[in-house]
């Protein structure tokens, strides 16, 4: 009888990308156990549990939460061929998307090269706008007063590439810094971690500038959307709930 080849966590992190962390957290959790523990309580992985984590990166990927793939992977009449046929059929569609956008980049930099002329109604070819009328419908449901919403386009319509790249280097640092306190077990109150939210309160009033009720809405927004969700798991399993709390903390101490 042929053994069955197995990971360690470590060569499994190494396959898939997933960070040693990431898989220590989906056992502790129960979303991905292992095969066995050996000795030392070494976890050891194998054909089954490869395959139900290709499963989980699948459904990240689509923005679904931990705990709802949870519920789904572990239900009774989970189908892993179905759902894989389902996740195919979504990425074919999102891969005529970015074909679309790959034809737009090529177009314009042939324009702007000189080398052909281009339509300026073809400049927006293949971007989603569905997906952002999308966005501002979920603001508005979620209790977001249309003219913040009005507000932060009007803020940022002329800004130019440069200040976006500088935005997301800030609130890159922002992050990396907050994943850092929770490796070092930082309390969300701590004054080192109320510093970062500082740092955040003060981008998020580049678009708009929140009340002790609003930034404490905002906190919980960012839980209740997929995109959001899965930006932060990216990070930090953790940051996203860690986050939060920061928040609420500092708009309850500094915000009226």
């Amino acid at each position: 009888m042929v053994k069955p080849m197995t990971y360690t966590v470590n060569k499994l992190a190494k396959l898939s990308g997933v960070s040693i962390r990431t898989l220590h957290f989906y056992d502790a959790i129960g979303l991905l156990k292992p095969s066995y523990y050996g000795e030392n309580n070494y976890r050891y992985y194998e054909e089954a549990q490869l395959l139900m984590l290709q499963q989980i990166l699948f459904f990240r990927q689509l923005g679904f939460q931990l705990s709802d793939i949870q519920r789904i992977i572990s239900s009774p009449d989970f189908d892993k061929i179905a759902a894989l046929e389902s996740h195919r059929k979504i990425l074919e569609n999102n891969l005529n998307q970015t074909k679309q956008l790959i034809e737009t980049l090529d177009k314009t930099i042939a324009h702007l090269r000189g080398e052909q002329n281009m339509k300026l109604e073809e400049i927006f070819h293949g971007f989603n706008a569905e997906k952002q009328k999308l966005y501002e419908n979920f603001l508005i449901d979620s209790g977001v007063d249309k003219d913040v919403i009005d507000q932060c386009k009007d803020k940022v319509k002329n800004w130019k590439k440069e200040q976006w790249i500088e935005n997301k280097r800030e609130a890159d640092g922002v992050y990396a810094d907050l994943v850092s306190a929770i490796n070092n077990q930082l309390s969300p109150s701590s004054p080192e971690v109320q510093k970062l939210i500082k740092k955040h309160y003060q981008m998020t009033t580049n678009f708009w500038t929140p009340t002790k009720q609003s930034y404490i809405g905002l906190s919980q927004l960012y839980g209740s959307h997929p995109d959001f969700i899965k930006f932060y798991d990216d990070l930090h399993p953790k940051l996203l709930k860690y986050l939060a709390e920061a928040m609420k903390v500092f708009a309850e101490r500094e915000l009226s």
